[in-house]
């Protein structure tokens, strides 16, 4: 284990980037293939109306994706910190404290969903009565799989932080492969419908989650969970939150929005406006997902050498990580700006009205993608180096701040439209508190490396 993160703070920023990002990126693209597979074969071998199902869905399932994020990222910034501060003794117990955190809140919102789910579908998420029946037997089989979900996502981190990116990406891919296996034959070959889709992804979920506890009780590595070390405590517990609570509350944040979103959808456009807003976020989660996993490969980096106090390495992998995510993203504008169409027809065949507005639904919110890749990477950098409270901000303003309040407002003045523009207008007014909020800091960084390079 010491081989594999003491290079942290001595390797190339580049190489070490490219190491551990390239990993983390094809899991996340791996881990959103999971809900796109499942609207893909839906839109294609169901019904149009099943994507709409998900759609309604996905708030309710991003809620169990943020309890992953709070102690996983949380306990992991702690985890990379205390590695470069060389105190490795102390790493198990934050491992324990995530385990135990994230087995209880899991389990608890899973039975809590499953008793209220008709009241959730129907007056919090919003469901008309053509999409009901599809999004309630979608969730009722997703939220018995939640736990393995909330587990394996949570506790995946800590391999990556371990040395092992590749393993990490591994553990996502696995049940990727497997859902995509899993779908076909369950949709068109049994006839199980959307439920299909469903139990082909907690089967998947499931087979993750027991490759991440293979790991940790493997040769790979030192460390291992131990009952002993899973007792909370009020102190620790509370670190872990707070520092992953930034994209704990940017999740939830999202999971609101989401509903707000499908009933103005469903308000102003019926039914098909939900299909192609649903078809819509799937493409726009399949090319957000390499920028969570640039950050995400970044985070050990940068967590391990501010707490070795190589502030220099720290700016380096943040400039680095920055630079890459703008190129990224402002390929991918060009891509779906010229070529929204090809993406779309992936996951339905169906022209006309709900081709139309799905291409215009992805043009206009992609409009500051290359904003938002700027926005994530510093907001993941502000959680690394343990300083949660700006990465929070960067996450309300966005979202909470911007986001509902125009989400509100535009679509009373441009029906529709003002739905589509809500996202963009936020992502600009957001990028530039973030500005403001990272110039501070690189200020502080400078006076830190002076430091750095006056004591060596």
């Amino acid at each position: 284990m010491a081989e594999n993160t003491d290079r942290l703070g001595t390797d190339r920023i580049g190489k070490l980037l490219f190491e551990f990002s390239m990993p983390a990126i094809m899991g996340m693209l791996v881990n959103s293939l999971y809900n796109t597979v499942d609207r893909i074969y839906i839109g294609q071998g169901v019904n149009p109306l099943g994507i709409a199902g998900i759609s309604v869905a996905m708030p309710l399932m991003m809620v169990a994706s943020a309890l992953a994020m709070l102690f996983g990222t949380g306990a992991n910034s702690i985890f990379s910190i205390r590695l470069g501060e060389g105190r490795k003794d102390e790493v198990e117990k934050i491992m324990g404290h995530a385990f135990i955190l994230l087995l209880i809140t899991s389990a608890i919102f899973a039975i809590v969903s499953l008793i209220f789910l008709d009241k959730i579908t129907v007056h919090i998420l919003g469901a008309s009565t053509a999409i009901l029946p599809y999004a309630k037997n979608y969730l009722r089989i997703i939220l018995c799989g939640v736990i393995f979900n909330t587990m394996g996502t949570g506790l995946n981190y800590f391999i990556r932080s371990d040395g092992h990116p590749r393993t990490s990406m591994f553990t996502q891919l696995i049940g990727a492969v497997i859902n995509i296996i899993l779908d076909p034959i369950f949709i068109f070959v049994f006839k199980w419908g959307i439920a299909g889709a469903a139990w082909a992804t907690i089967i998947a979920q499931f087979i993750s989650f027991a490759w991440v506890m293979l790991y940790f009780n493997s040769k790979s590595t030192q460390l291992r969970f131990r009952i002993g070390k899973m007792k909370p405590e009020k102190e620790l517990t509370f670190k872990i939150s707070a520092l992953g609570f930034a994209p704990f509350s940017r999740q939830i944040a999202m999971s609101f929005i989401l509903g707000i979103m499908n009933h103005s959808l469903y308000f102003y456009g019926g039914d098909i406006a939900v299909t192609a807003m649903g078809i819509a976020y799937s493409v726009l989660q399949m090319f957000s997902m390499p920028l969570q996993g640039l950050t995400q490969g970044s985070q050990p980096i940068i967590g391990y050498n501010y707490g070795a106090k190589l502030y220099s390495r720290v700016r380096k992998t943040y400039m680095w990580t920055v630079l890459s995510g703008f190129i990224f993203t402002v390929f991918v504008y060009a891509f779906l700006q010229l070529f929204p169409q090809i993406l779309i027809g992936i996951f339905t065949r169906e022209k006309g009205e709900l081709l139309d507005i799905g291409i215009k639904c992805l043009r206009i919110n992609m409009f500051m993608l290359p904003v938002v890749g700027f926005q994530m990477i510093s907001s993941n950098y502000f959680q690394a180096i343990g300083k949660p409270m700006q990465s929070i901000l960067m996450g309300l303003s966005r979202q909470v701040f911007g986001y509902i309040p125009l989400l509100l407002l535009l679509p009373r003045i441009w029906g529709l439209n003002g739905v589509f523009y809500a996202m963009p207008t936020s992502d600009f007014l957001s990028a530039i508190l973030v500005l403001v909020l990272i110039v501070f800091d690189q200020k502080r960084i400078s006076r830190l490396i002076k430091a750095e390079k006056t004591h060596n």
